[in-house]
């Protein structure tokens, strides 16, 4: 009997601690919703040129993310949150873009209007911080909500 109350109370407080991390993850996905516009970037170590900068928008709806340059489909993804690690997780899923059809893992942090997220290449391992190097494959960029 103290058995099954064990595994009754445990299944219990497992549910009730997913049931918060999905509201995290829920809440910080609502929080990700509508347009947004890059203001850095930096890719393999390289920082992205000011003229490239201007053309990147990104538009979240519901649980996808479409990035855009200078109009074209440079990605478009799935994206799937986990707020209770640290840092802050981020998958993309791909489903259009030079990396169709791959996972791509990376971190996030969420600040009001301002959204810093640092990728892996495709296959790589997950970042464990928000820097880039000359051929690690990373990308982190930072991008500020688009006012309607």
């Amino acid at each position: 009997m103290k058995t099954l109350l064990c595994l009754a109370l445990t299944l219990s407080i497992l549910t009730s601690i997913r049931a918060d991390q999905s509201e995290a993850a829920k809440k910080d996905l609502v929080a990700l919703q509508g347009e947004w516009t890059m203001v850095s970037g930096s890719a393999d170590g390289q920082p992205m040129l000011e003229s490239m900068l201007k053309q990147m928008k990104r538009v979240c709806k519901d649980d996808e993310a479409t990035v855009t340059m200078a109009g074209r489909i440079f990605l478009k993804a799935k994206i799937t949150l986990d707020p209770s690690k640290k840092p802050k997780t981020i998958d993309y899923q791909m489903l259009d873009g030079f990396t169709k059809g791959k996972t791509q893992l990376g971190i996030y942090v969420l600040d009001g209007d301002t959204f810093k997220s640092c990728f892996a290449a495709a296959g790589a391992e997950r970042p464990a911080d928000f820097t880039t190097k000359p051929g690690d494959g990373r990308t982190v960029s930072v991008w500020k909500r688009q006012k309607p």
